[in-house]
C-alpha cells in the first residue's frame, strides 16, 4: 500500500521515491469525511424549520384578521366624524341645490356596507359608499340611519346612545363603535 503525500513531504531520506506503508496503516479518506449530511441529519432540521413555519404563519394570519377589524373600525369612525362635520359646518356637497338638512350614515348588515351621504331637501346624495372586506362583519345600530343635522341642530340618536359591533368570524375579534346622543363618538 502507498502512503499519501503528507507522508512523502516528511520523509526526506527517501528523496521523490515512494514510501510503502506498513500493512496495518489506513489510510484515511480525506475526500470523503466530514463532509455532508446524513439523512436523518436533513429530516430532523426540515422537521424543525416546517414547524417553526406553521407556528409562526397561524399567529400571522391571526395577527391579519385582527389588522383588518382594527383597520375597518377606524374607517367607520373616521367616515362618521366627517359626516358630522361637514353637517355642523353646514358644508353643502355638488348637486344640493336646495337647503343642506342633515347629513346621514346608513348601515346594510344584508350587503355588509356602509353609506355616507348628505340630506337636502329630503333627498339623500350619497357621497361615500364603502363594503367591507370579505370575512368582516358588522351589526347595524338600532337607529339606522344616523343622522346628523347642519348647524349644529344635534342627532337623532335617542339617550343610551348606539352601539356598532365589527367582527371577524373566522378569529372571533370584534371591536365596538360607539356614539352617545351628544355625538360623542367612541
Amino acid at each position: 500500500m502507498w502512503c499519501d503525500a503528507v507522508q512523502l513531504q516528511t520523509d526526506k531520506s527517501m528523496k521523490g521515491s515512494p514510501i510503502l506503508c506498513p500493512k496495518n496503516f489506513k489510510i484515511k479518506d480525506i475526500s470523503k469525511a466530514g463532509k455532508g449530511f446524513t439523512l436523518i441529519e436533513i429530516l430532523v432540521a426540515v422537521t424543525i424549520i416546517g414547524l417553526i413555519f406553521s407556528i409562526g404563519y397561524v399567529s400571522f394570519r391571526e395577527y391579519s384578521r385582527r389588522q383588518t377589524v382594527v383597520s375597518v373600525t377606524r374607517a367607520i369612525k373616521s367616515d362618521i366624524r366627517l359626516a358630522q362635520q361637514n353637517a355642523i359646518s353646514g358644508k353643502k356637497p355638488a348637486g344640493c341645490v336646495t337647503d343642506l338638512d342633515a347629513y346621514s350614515a346608513s348601515f346594510s348588515e344584508a350587503n355588509n356596507s356602509y353609506t355616507v351621504g348628505a340630506v337636502c331637501g329630503g333627498i339623500t346624495i350619497e357621497e361615500k359608499t364603502v363594503e367591507l372586506p370579505s370575512g368582516v362583519t358588522m351589526t347595524a345600530p338600532s337607529i339606522n340611519p344616523l343622522i346628523f343635522y347642519s348647524v349644529g341642530r344635534g342627532t337623532n340618536i335617542a339617550v343610551g346612545g348606539i352601539i356598532i359591533t365589527i367582527s371577524q368570524p373566522a378569529s372571533s375579534y370584534s371591536q365596538t363603535v360607539e356614539m352617545g346622543p351628544g355625538g360623542e363618538i367612541k
